[in-house]
């Protein structure tokens, strides 16, 4: 969904791959490709964020152990910051549904947690997250419309993943 301010209207209403290759910003803030979607690129990039997490861990396990991840994860969350900023301004919207980088870090930090885990618990994580993300309860669903820019943009879904962390951690408790 686009989050516009009153008044605004986005430059951009669906982008392209042509959009998203203009500038490296828009290739991380969309996700590679996954906020391309046309229908959910939210679920579409935390996907793409749950494949990518198993697939690197598993290929080249020394490289991306969990120090490294939480390394990966506040670079990430930073380099988000600006991305989402430049590629919400060339859209014209500050919170453009196309950008997932912020579903792609916020899952990442759910798996970096929830791992090692089974195929079910990582599902169970899956949908957890995005049930937190969409439904936006609070405090998220006031991060989403009062924190603004490319901050706001990646602080929302980093709670989402601190919602279904608490989730995991009452589940384990019982």
């Amino acid at each position: 969904m686009t989050t516009l301010e009153a008044g605004q209207t986005a430059r951009v209403k669906r982008p392209t791959a042509r959009f998203m290759l203009a500038h490296p910003a828009h290739i991380l803030a969309q996700g590679f490709g996954s906020g391309l979607s046309p229908i959910m690129p939210g679920t579409a990039g935390t996907l793409f964020a749950w494949l990518s997490y198993v697939a690197m861990t598993a290929r080249w396990p020394a490289l991306f152990t969990p120090f490294h991840w939480a390394i990966i994860l506040v670079f990430g969350f930073v380099l988000g910051v600006w991305v989402c900023s430049k590629t919400g301004r060339d859209l014209g919207a500050p919170d453009h549904g196309s950008m997932v980088w912020d579903e792609i870090i916020a899952f990442w930090l759910v798996l970096l947690f929830a791992m090692p885990a089974g195929f079910g618990t990582q599902c169970w994580a899956f949908l957890w997250f995005r049930f937190f993300d969409m439904v936006k309860p609070p405090p998220i669903g006031y991060f989403d419309k009062h924190f603004k820019g490319g901050f706001g943009v990646m602080w929302d879904d980093i709670v989402a993943a601190f919602y279904t962390l608490l989730v995991f951690a009452l589940w384990r408790a019982l």
